[in-house]
């Protein structure tokens, strides 16, 4: 359970998130969306310790997240960040960094390392690149290899920034669909998207973020009808079933 308590966060010059609180539950995915600027990645990074609050309080499982150890936090949260550095190593030993938080004093890979590894590689795709250096690889391909590295972690939680970001339609479907086994399997999914017809396909609760502030958190058929979305994004949203039963939804602005 992730438990925010009047979270005000932001940088020096400004406050970007304003007295937000809520609770994700165990085993949820939820996604966080909003207009350019309206803190999604602000909010995804206070909850995953890379930005400390300037007021309020994060609980994790019960504890507070300023009590985690590093090597607890890393073990019970994962994350990929929207942006990241490209180090001179190969996604075979990027990867294998996801198993740090777990190595003992010898620092060397179990067995039980080595199969999260290959796990991680083998379900993303990775593994067809494993050898080359991140530096060489396209950018969507170095986003298969980061998220390879935050599975090969197995947290329970992951925090994910814009996964789809430099993957091309088909592999964004790839992504999700992997994503939603992860889901499957009892991790919670905690994630910032744009792509908005995503996000009402996948999410089991939607948190609306505007101008730093929390507008609902809701289902998503509970967002559309309450018209909170429509207003935020000033877009009509039209909801078509397909013959197959699958529901789409039509975007327009309000405007026309």
């Amino acid at each position: 359970m992730i438990e925010v308590c009047q979270l005000c966060a932001g940088y020096a010059d400004r406050t970007v998130l304003k007295q937000l609180s809520f609770t994700i539950e165990p085993g949820e995915w939820v996604t966080i969306v909003g207009r350019n600027g309206s803190g999604k990645s602000t909010l995804l990074r206070s909850m995953a310790r890379l930005l400390p609050p300037l007021q309020g309080d994060i609980r994790l499982q019960g504890k507070p997240l300023v009590d985690y150890g590093r090597k607890e936090l890393a073990r019970t949260v994962s994350v990929l960040p929207q942006s990241r550095d490209v180090p001179s190593i190969s996604v075979e030993g990027l990867v294998s960094h996801g198993r740090f938080p777990y190595l003992g004093l010898s620092r060397r890979l179990t067995e039980e390392d080595e199969q999260k590894i290959e796990y991680a590689l083998c379900c993303t795709g990775a593994q067809a690149y494993r050898h080359r250096l991140l530096q060489e690889l396209s950018g969507g391909e170095r986003q298969k290899a980061y998220l390879a590295m935050t599975i090969a972690q197995d947290a329970p939680v992951l925090f994910l920034d814009e996964p789809t970001t430099y993957l091309d339609i088909a592999t964004q479907f790839e992504l999700l669909a992997l994503i939603d086994r992860l889901h499957k399997k009892g991790k919670t999914i905690v994630m910032v998207l744009h792509d908005l017809q995503q996000a009402l396909a996948v999410s089991q609760r939607m948190l609306l973020l505007e101008q730093g502030r929390l507008v609902q958190f809701a289902p998503p058929e509970e967002m559309i009808r309450s018209g909170a979305l429509q207003e935020c994004f000033s877009i009509r949203i039209e909801s078509v079933r397909s013959k197959s039963g699958c529901t789409h939804y039509c975007f327009e602005p309000k405007d026309r």
